[in-house]
């Protein structure tokens, strides 16, 4: 058995912003943040220790500067490691102090960051390259995930860079002073992937990409798509020109707000917090140094492996932020986040799995929480939730200054045994989901139809809540499920589940299938650009699906640019979205498109 969802499924949202109740919120959130050496039971006898701040990174950062020697006999004995170590347990971040470094090819595997250490990209330079290829899965780039590369400037040594990668695999604060091409050696299949807040002088080639998600960037042109190419606050972009070319381009970014980094300010370990941005056009960087806050590093929790849940909490209570560093976590009670404005930001793919069921991480109704760089990964006992951002019925107004989930990612299965009913629940208003992957495994260990359940993927309850890069996977149920108003999504890419056994395991009442994307009937306004649903039941290929998107017919709700395709011939779409769009038809992957609904 399963326990049921924790909100109600078709009942509307029933609260709308108050900004008395966000202040009082934020009162309450700044008293709960000073710290005390009471204990829960108000004594005062018993002390609490104090975490300390700052420290070294850890034995799984590596910090390179120009006269380091042999860096690429380094680079190269982790990336032999872990090029195809796609469920290994190692992390790895590659860190470059400001400089220049000569003939460099950094070869980046599964579980490994490399990033520059300077506060703007161009600090740092590699004449050389940053490379993901696909040797070690027959040139096949699908399963490239969980690594990226941030804040370095790239001279390629043949004028192109090649970042052949799928999901979970972002490429942020990058200038590439030349081409890049993201398909691997042979040109074989890719499902990828993000980029963010960088500047590519020459062509971008997508080549075999199926999709991809660019934000807030800068590109000298852009070779081709496949079936969804999604732009917003792209200099560069091609012109809008949905389904042919496949191009979806808004010309700025309502909101965002890039990542947080780690950076050198001369000796001195900061991490650099940039300002929301609103209707944003290109690199943050462009004009030199970038507009935000430094926080520094004796201010944070320097999490290392064998950190408990407890210490985490701790830390936070009084006043640190977290950076954790490479490394798996096991946690047996939930990390909670209530204080405004804190940082959570994981380097080297940092590895949280909650061992006996509670929700990995709870984030409060409080403003400008920042959670970035890190992977979820559900343990074998069931959670009811992996990440919650605001607790039920939150109504706090945090327009001002949201909360931000970037380069978050979940999976469920795939590493071993895990389930959870429901991997992320957004109940604060205004939060940002940039670029995360949801992921009910559909290979690796310990997955099947029940052995992996995870019903349902990203439930959003929050008003205003925008999502930019949305890939969620292979749920049982509903992938994505919208109830919030005014809710905005720019880019989706979704595969419904692999290993649905036949159709009455999809079976949705008197629908065929759950929908991917699903916006509750009771919403009125809802808004989505360059949205992708595939198929590919190969237990049962006769299995209909009957639409990829479901939501209300009304003057407020908008798509844009909707696709859905049938993988080989692997089940089929009846429909794009309710009972519009053609259907997908016969063995060949043939998409079906609607350009706008209604």
């Amino acid at each position: 058995m399963h326990a049921p969802p924790t909100a109600p499924r078709s009942a509307p949202r029933r609260h709308r912003r108050s900004k008395a109740l966000g202040f009082a919120a934020l009162a309450v959130s700044l008293l709960m943040a000073v710290p005390t050496a009471q204990t829960a039971f108000g004594e005062e006898s018993q002390q609490v220790r104090a975490v300390p701040g700052g420290g070294d990174l850890g034995p799984n950062v590596h910090v390179f500067d120009p006269s380091t020697p042999d860096i690429q006999g380094k680079v190269d004995e982790i990336f032999k490691k872990q090029e195809s170590a796609q469920f290994g347990l190692d992390r790895y971040a590659l860190l470059f102090k400001p400089g220049t470094y000569d003939n460099i090819n950094a070869q980046i595997g599964f579980y490994t960051s490399i990033a520059g250490l300077g506060l703007n990209p161009n600090d740092t330079t590699f004449n050389g390259d940053v490379t993901v290829d696909a040797g070690w899965f027959d040139g096949n780039a699908t399963q490239n995930f969980w690594r990226s590369a941030e804040n370095l400037t790239l001279n390629p040594v043949s004028g192109t860079n090649r970042w052949a990668v799928s999901q979970a695999a972002p490429f942020r604060r990058m200038h590439v002073k030349g081409g890049l091409n993201l398909a691997p050696d042979g040109y074989g299949w890719a499902s990828g992937g993000y980029i963010a807040d960088s500047k590519i002088d020459g062509q971008v080639g997508p080549y075999s990409q199926q999709q991809w998600y660019t934000r807030d960037s800068s590109v000298g042109g852009w070779g081709n798509g496949v079936w969804n190419m999604t732009f917003s606050g792209v200099e560069g972009a091609p012109a809008n020109s949905f389904p042919e070319p496949p191009y979806t381009t808004l010309d700025t970014t309502p909101i965002s707000r890039e990542k947080p980094f780690l950076y050198l300010d001369g000796a001195d370990y900061k991490v650099f917090v940039p300002e929301k941005r609103e209707n944003a056009r290109g690199t943050s960087w462009a004009n030199g140094t970038p507009a935000g806050e430094s926080i520094p590093l004796d201010q944070f929790y320097v999490v290392k492996e064998g950190a408990d849940a407890a210490t985490i909490n701790a830390a936070v209570e009084q006043g640190l932020h977290l950076l954790f560093t490479p490394g798996v976590y096991h946690i047996d009670e939930t990390i909670n986040i209530d204080r405004p404005d804190t940082v959570a930001l994981g380097i080297g793919l940092a590895t949280i799995i909650p061992d006996n069921g509670v929700t990995a991480i709870k984030v409060g109704d409080v403003d400008g929480v920042k959670l970035a760089g890190l992977l979820v990964d559900a343990g074998p006992v069931n959670s009811e939730t992996l990440i919650e951002v605001g607790p039920e019925n939150a109504s706090a107004d945090h327009s001002a200054n949201p909360t931000s989930l970037q380069d978050v990612f979940v999976r469920i299965g795939g590493a071993g045994p895990g389930k959870a009913t429901t991997s992320i629940v957004v109940n604060s208003d205004d939060t940002i989901i940039d670029h995360t992957w949801v992921w009910r495994a559909d290979h690796g260990e310990g997955w099947g139809w029940e052995t992996n359940r995870a019903d349902y993927g990203v439930r959003v309850n929050g008003d205003d809540v925008l999502a930019t890069g949305l890939f969620v996977e292979h749920f049982n149920k509903y992938d994505v499920e919208w109830y919030g108003e005014r809710g905005r999504t720019i880019f989706f890419q979704n595969e419904k589940a692999y290993d649905a056994p036949n159709q009455a395991a999809i079976q949705n009442g008197d629908t065929k299938g759950y929908a991917a994307y699903r916006v509750d009937d009771s919403v009125e306004q809802h808004e989505g650009w360059g949205m992708g649903s595939y198929c590919y039941y190969n237990v049962d290929p006769t299995i209909i699906q009957e639409h990829g998107f479901k939501a209300p017919v009304k003057p407020g709700v908008k798509f844009h640019s909707l696709i859905v395709v049938s993988l080989g011939g692997n089940g089929q779409y009846e429909h794009v979205i309710n009972d519009v769009g053609s259907p997908t038809s016969g063995p060949d992957t043939i998409p079906s498109q609607v350009v706008n609904f209604p």
